[in-house]
């Protein structure tokens, strides 16, 4: 069994302009699954990722996929933690017969959205504005965990580019000095799918009236139109999401287990970690079927 280590609504800001990315590098491609692991969003609870990982261990079967949806950054305690548990995971996944890198993916969320774009804040045209609108949406757990404070932030941004420069350099080389968090931060990708176009997987949402070559800032600020989606998207029998922006936890009685919202041609899978509730995990078929969950 794995060993894992324990460890002690608002619109998004205005924008800077995004690196360019071809085709091949936006999307990951979960090739001759079996069945696919996804777990929800993260946002630094890694005593519950932990946790998660024994318990999906020893159920990870031959064929077996494995996909994280986003916002593993923010809010909690023990952001950097969280990292290392992912790679940690990860290197023990792909390391089991018949695994390759390709069958894990990581889906870039809200958080890690906003971290690349802090990284990058000496560019901003009103980088304090931005900042704090950073701070209030919880990146200031991730500035932390690698070092920073949040008050020299915004101290830099009174200072100008020079000053602001320094300060995200100084993080980045915190976020390098971590074995395999930058690397995996270059890995993010804006969805995934299957091969047999069975699923979907997405951070917060999609906009049904765009393909997904499209789509952009739906992808992790989620849009109004998910809830009425009420056939296959681009042919996918299902599309499921990690973060619910709206409402992270439900009652039983609006689709199963509190944090997961199933509708015939959508799955939410949130359980409000990171916000006092549980980080959730389900086990789905090619077809959108949940075959097994955890929930810690």
């Amino acid at each position: 069994m794995f060993a894992a280590r324990r460890v002690a609504e608002s619109p998004p800001p205005p924008r800077i302009a995004p690196v360019p990315a071809s085709r091949e590098t936006k999307f990951a491609v979960l090739r001759r699954a079996r069945r696919v692991w996804v777990v929800g969003a993260i946002h630094g609870e890694a005593h519950k990722l932990a946790d998660l990982h024994d318990s999906l261990w020893p159920r990870f079967a031959p064929g077996d996929r494995l996909a994280y949806l986003g916002n593993y950054l923010g809010r909690g305690r023990t952001v950097a933690a969280t990292v290392d548990e992912l790679v940690r995971f990860r290197c023990a996944v792909i390391g089991r017969p018949l695994m390759f890198a390709s069958d894990v993916a990581y889906l870039r969320g809200t958080q890690e959205e906003m971290w690349e774009k802090l990284l990058q804040l000496q560019f901003a045209v009103n980088p304090r504005e931005v900042l704090d609108w950073m701070l209030s949406q919880g990146v200031a757990a991730t500035i932390q965990a690698y070092g920073g404070d949040p008050e020299r932030g915004r101290i830099a941004a009174r200072d100008g580019p020079v000053a602001m420069g320094r300060w995200t350099a100084s993080l980045r080389q915190a976020m390098g000095e971590r074995p395999g968090h930058r690397a995996l931060m270059s890995s993010l990708r804006r969805a995934a799918y299957t091969d047999d176009k069975g699923l979907l997987l997405v951070h917060a949402g999609l906009d049904p009236a765009r393909t997904l070559a499209e789509q952009s800032d739906a992808l992790w600020w989620g849009h109004p139109a998910w809830a009425a989606i009420s056939a296959p998207y681009e042919g996918f029998r299902r599309v499921v999401r990690g973060y619910d922006r709206t409402a992270r936890a439900r009652s039983r009685s609006e689709g199963g287990i509190e944090g997961v919202i199933a509708a015939p041609h959508t799955l939410t899978v949130d359980g409000g970690c990171g916000f006092g509730g549980a980080l959730v995990a389900l086990c789905l078929t090619p077809d959108g079927e949940i075959v097994d969950q955890i929930e810690i």
